[in-house]
């Protein structure tokens, strides 16, 4: 038997804010998108263009208040080909949430509080 990753989900308030954020932050564009027929939910699924890993946004109808993500100590992690740049632009979006200068990561956060893992490619 063998499991290979597929996807991760994380749910959001703001659908159209959170994909304007991931394809500005991070490059990642819708790969396929699904819409419940009673329109109660939606499931966007993002891709990053070189592996097969997917980023699946949910959406779901009616909720109004921000998701509690507790102590909020999980998180996803992107390398990134251009460390500086990559931080220059986040920066400059006043996305980043913590660093990590000895161990030469930074964290950004997403519309719902999610936190996002940069490394530099080693």
């Amino acid at each position: 038997m063998n499991f290979k990753f597929n996807h991760n989900n994380i749910n959001v308030l703001d659908l159209e804010k959170s994909l304007k954020f991931y394809k500005e932050a991070l490059g990642l564009v819708e790969v396929r998108r699904y819409e419940q027929e009673e329109g109660e939910f939606i499931l966007v699924y993002l891709g990053d263009g070189s592996t097969s890993h997917r980023l699946e946004l949910t959406w779901l109808k009616g909720r109004t208040e921000p998701y509690n993500l507790g102590d909020n100590e999980f998180h996803l992690a992107f390398t990134a080909d251009d460390f500086e740049a990559a931080y220059e632009l986040h920066k400059k979006m006043g996305c980043i949430c913590y660093e990590n200068k000895n161990m030469g990561i930074y964290f950004i956060n997403d519309p719902d509080n999610y936190w996002l893992e940069i490394v530099p490619v080693r």
